[in-house]
């Protein structure tokens, strides 16, 4: 009975202790849902970027074309099939253009890098202070984005202005590297409702490289633009042939 006693007892001056939520085992833990979301975007994020296999090698097949080395300069290894040419807080109009880019039997082509520079809104390549040589006329406004199986690219930015004092249409400079074998440049992104835009300048793009660069945005300056401009390689380019492969 003594034993019993002493059982009871000690029992007794014992606290009793409810399992704290962090004792869980992982697998009953409950889930932070932000830090769920981040995690699925980072895995988003990491699905969709593409090695370039862009050497640097690759010939300039638009000749006469100054400058079009910088489409190397700052060029990413690993690259997704959208980017932002202009950062969300740049002042301006927003825009959104996409594209397939396909060979010249119509058929998308994937791991094609696009290369796109502009204006800001006021008519000027704003300076970019890690740019030298050709790189610095391009100025900050610059993106590269890389065709998925689809041919599919897509860029945001926003519409560029045009050069102060001079009557050429606003624009967005376009370049395209076939990795392993050439770059070259490609009719300018222009738009249908712009007044500079003339029948002449109309009548020209009907030849450019790559095919015209005219395109109709679908939009308003509140909500954004939107706008589609395909791209087929080689096209009206006469210098396509020099586009051999080389070794990478």
């Amino acid at each position: 009975m003594l034993r019993n006693l002493v059982f009871v007892l000690l029992c007794l001056s014992i606290p009793f202790r409810m399992p704290a939520a962090a004792e869980q085992p992982d697998s009953v833990r409950p889930t932070d849902p932000v830090a769920e979301e981040g995690s699925k975007h980072i895995a988003i994020h990491a699905e969709h970027e593409i090695s370039t296999h862009v050497t640097g090698n690759e010939i300039v097949a638009s000749v006469p074309c100054e400058g079009c080395e910088a489409v190397f300069a700052g060029l990413p290894s690993a690259l997704s099939s959208s980017a932002r040419i202009a950062p969300a807080t740049e002042p301006g109009e927003p825009l959104r253009f996409t594209g397939i880019v396909s060979d010249q039997a119509g058929n998308p082509q994937p791991g094609v890098v696009v290369y796109a520079y502009q204006t800001d809104s006021n008519g000027h390549y704003p300076n970019d202070p890690r740019l030298s040589r050709d790189a610095t006329r391009h100025g900050r406004l610059r993106a590269w984005t890389i065709t998925e199986v689809s041919g599919r690219y897509a860029f945001d930015t926003i519409r560029p202005g045009a050069y102060p004092g001079r009557t050429t249409p606003e624009h967005i400079h376009m370049h395209v590297i076939e990795p392993g074998r050439c770059t070259y440049y490609i009719g300018d992104l222009m738009f249908t409702d712009d007044p500079r835009l003339t029948g002449k300048i109309r009548n020209g793009e009907t030849n450019a490289i790559g095919g015209s660069g005219i395109v109709q945005a679908e939009g308003d300056a509140q909500v954004g633009w939107q706008a589609t401009r395909d791209i087929v390689l080689g096209l009206n380019l006469p210098t396509y042939g020099k586009c051999q492969r080389r070794d990478r």
